[in-house]
């Protein structure tokens, strides 16, 4: 009998939670919630190795270290790993990746990430020095995507 595909994750990844649930619970909570709430999903991402926090990982344009490293699943997803040594700006990278983890790449290089956190308003909800290198981040994920989708 041939072994089956495990219906579940690897032990070391975690299920994230989907952009739409955070966005419900986000709505309802108030500014310090929300900080919380930022924390939380940093704390929920998966464990990035420190052997691949590295400058090719890093992205640029963040007041805090924030490192990206995607890989390519067998069945023509990505999975991002991510960190960064802040804890709310871990949240809001936790933010970026929920809109793009584990779907085929070529859907990740199209998707407008940016307009999917736009209700999350957080432009408004942090300091600017929090949310600058977003669109650096946002334009790392989506590249990288395209490399992956076209090979």
């Amino acid at each position: 009998m041939f072994p089956l595909p495990s219906p579940f994750p690897p032990l070391n990844a975690h299920c994230m939670r989907s952009l739409d649930d955070i966005r419900e619970e986000y709505e309802f909570l108030d500014g310090d919630e929300r900080y919380r709430l930022l924390i939380e999903l940093g704390r929920e991402l998966d464990a990035m190795p420190d052997a691949l926090k590295t400058d090719a990982t890093k992205v640029r344009g963040c007041s805090a270290s924030v490192w990206v490293y995607p890989m390519a699943q067998d069945d023509g997803t990505l999975h991002f790993l991510a960190d960064s040594n802040a804890a709310i700006t871990k949240g809001i990278v936790s933010l970026v990746i929920a809109a793009v983890q584990d779907k085929p790449a070529s859907m990740v290089a199209e998707t407008d990430i940016a307009a999917a956190l736009e209700s999350f308003d957080l432009k408004n909800q942090l300091s600017s020095n929090r949310t600058q290198g977003v669109p650096n981040m946002i334009a790392l994920i989506r590249e990288t995507a395209a490399r992956y989708a076209q090979a």
